[in-house]
């Protein structure tokens, strides 16, 4: 699992290693492992470091001594190093004297260091560290905008990207990988700012950190959650998801989201709705009961809302007043926006709501009693949204994206790192929120069924894209979650 840990926190950790090492040993540390990242692009770019052009953009403090002090150990490899200085004095005196001693070259000429910028095979972005927060300043914005053909490597965080939130208020300087130091920061994770960082790669330089407040699940993760029948297992015993979905006007909704739920683990799937005869006639291993949640007998599991249209607000309150957790999709989420957090009020079992930023915004609206914010704001900010919304519901909310963020009311936060653009597509929402009610009733926490339900959806959605990718429709990403289950629990 990948463990993301705020600015503060890494800050005090380097602070107490600090204080037990000598003088720049921790640096020396970061540096030695970015040289190496360095090397190793190089090498695989160009056959060799010796020759290679190189681009060092070193802002002030800690962050710019890093770049240059790997800047000097590429240029001890024979690479002709240029650094490029934005903030001349403030620069790292002992990281530009190692550079200078390694026979690097230097410049604060920014007409200077545009061209080297823009002609290097490798260029080194130390201008802003973790501490930086407005974006880019005036001087760095040109580097941000200038053509480049070569590998950009950002220096523990693409600069202009705020590394507690992934906010990108400003300009900020895209990077192709990002080597990161001591522990992953929660804006190198989510989007905006995971778009900017390219590859992350995580050099240890030996930070002993708290539980991490953020993470993301890798396969190791995802399949030690993944529910497994038993010897003695029947389809009760690995529960039952009861799916109200689908009216006359989005009948499809139904059906796909009866089609996440029958790969997502339960034994069996209780559907209830308009859309009872297409179940059957496309799924007939379907449960159908006539009527709604109320009178459909016992489920572990609601999956609530999609394509729901006019009777959407009774399956809700039918679903709520039981005592199984209840997920809350589409036309679900717009239901529960107009009645607000008091609909959940009184509520012993959990919860899960899994809103795109336009359903968000109306929740937020029925919590706060506002006006819906802005969706495009909220997508910016998503880290933040989706803490805000498990707060003010308190239930576990999984905020779909660019960036699939999963918080939990008690402050757990994951976040997806699987996907594809090509899931952008009609229906696929109506697949994972079957697919996440039917690990609900499996068993799983709501937190662990909504971060397992967003990795094999993810998967799922590259699976039926291939390579290099093509469009996929939502059936076609529930045919191919089979397939990455599999794959999954393999390795």
């Amino acid at each position: 699992m990948r463990h993301a840990h705020p600015v503060e926190t890494v800050r005090a950790a380097e602070a107490a290693l600090m204080a037990l090492l000598p003088e720049g040993t921790l640096m020396q540390r970061a540096a030695a492992g970015l040289a190496a990242t360095c090397a190793r692009l190089l090498i695989r770019r160009r056959g060799r470091v010796y020759g290679s052009r190189v681009a060092v953009l070193a802002g002030s403090g800690d962050n710019g001594g890093d770049a240059l002090y790997a800047g000097a150990a590429l240029a001890r490899r024979g690479a002709r190093v240029t650094a490029v200085l934005l903030t001349p004095e403030k620069a790292h005196p002992g990281g530009l004297a190692a550079l200078r001693a390694a026979g690097g070259r230097v410049t604060a000429e920014q007409e200077v260091g545009l061209a080297d910028f823009s002609r290097a095979d490798l260029v080194l972005d130390g201008i802003v560290g973790i501490g930086g927060r407005g974006g880019l300043r005036p001087e760095a914005v040109p580097y941000a905008r200038a053509e480049r053909r070569g590998v950009v490597v950002a220096v523990d965080l693409p600069s202009g990207v705020d590394a507690d939130s992934g906010e990108v208020p400003g300009e900020a300087l895209r990077a192709d990988v990002t080597v990161c130091f001591g522990t992953y920061k929660p804006g190198l994770l989510v989007d905006p700012g995971a778009e900017y960082a390219g590859a992350v790669q995580l050099v240890d330089i030996g930070l002993e950190l708290p539980d991490p407040e953020l993470t993301a699940l890798q396969h190791a993760d995802a399949a030690a959650l993944l529910p497994r029948p038993g010897t003695e297992s029947d389809k009760y015993r690995r529960g039952v998801v009861g799916v109200a979905a689908g009216s006359a006007t989005y009948p499809g909704a139904a059906l796909l989201a009866v089609a996440g739920a029958l790969r997502g683990g339960a034994g069996a799937v209780r559907y209830v709705g308009t859309a009872a005869e297409e179940v059957v006639r496309r799924f007939p291993e379907v449960l159908v009961t006539e009527g709604g949640p109320a009178g459909a007998g016992r489920v572990q599991a609601w999956v609530v809302g999609p394509g729901g249209g006019e009777g959407a607000r009774q399956a809700l309150t039918e679903a709520l007043a039981g005592d199984v957790p209840v997920l809350v999709d589409a036309d679900g989420l717009t239901e529960l926006g107009r009645l607000g957090p008091r609909a959940l009020a009184g509520r012993t079992a959990p919860t899960l709501l899994t809103p795109h930023t336009g359903e968000a915004a109306r929740l937020l609206a029925g919590a706060e009693g506002t006006a819906p914010p802005a969706a495009d704001a909220l997508a910016a900010t998503r880290l933040a949204t989706a803490r805000r919304l498990a707060a003010a519901y308190r239930a576990t909310v999984l905020l779909k994206g660019s960036t699939t963020v999963v918080a939990d009311p008690g402050g757990a936060v994951r976040v997806n790192p699987t996907g594809t653009s090509w899931l952008a597509t009609a229906g696929s929402g109506d697949v994972l929120a079957g697919l996440a009610g039917s690990l609900l009733a499996s068993g799983l926490a709501p937190l662990d069924a909504a971060s397992v339900a967003a990795y094999l959806h993810g998967l799922a959605g590259r699976e039926a894209a291939g390579a290099p990718g093509a469009p996929v429709t939502a059936i076609g990403v529930a045919q191919a979650l089979p397939a990455v289950w599999r794959a999954v629990r393999a390795g």
